[in-house]
Formats: structure tokens, sequence, C-alpha cells
């Protein structure tokens, strides 16, 4: 990984450091993103904003047919 890093900073012109300080914003801010959708999906579910799983496969086996269902709601 610390070749792919060195190939990384060479070919962007920056220092290793630089690759390694972006590479974990990135992931930090893609893990609190995460974290956040979690939260917000738990909050849904606790008030009861769900989509009954059969619904959901029924869609999922229309994709692709002449005549696909519109998402479940």
């Amino acid at each position: 990984m610390a070749d792919q890093v060195d190939v990384l900073a060479a070919r962007l012109d920056r220092p290793r450091g630089w690759i390694v300080k972006q590479a974990l914003a990135d992931f930090i801010a893609l893990e609190e993103r995460r974290h956040r959708m979690t939260l917000d999906a738990i909050t849904d579910v606790d008030a009861g904003r769900v989509v009954d799983h059969t619904d959901v496969d029924l869609w999922i086996d229309s994709l692709g047919t002449k005549k696909p269902l519109p998402p479940p709601a």
C-alpha cells in the first residue's frame, strides 16, 4: 500500500503525507455520512416509515420486464 501511495503522490506531484491526509479525510467524511444515514433509518423504522419486504421483492422481480412496477412506497 505504501508503494501505491508513493506512485499516486508522484503522479499528483504531492507529498506522501498529503495523499494520506486526503484519504483519511475522505474516509472520515464517508463514515460520518453512513452514521447519519443509519440514524435517519432507525428514526424512520421507529416511526413506522417502512416498506413491506414482499412489496420490495415484487418490485425487484418486475425490473427488466416489459411492465416494471413502480418502486414501493
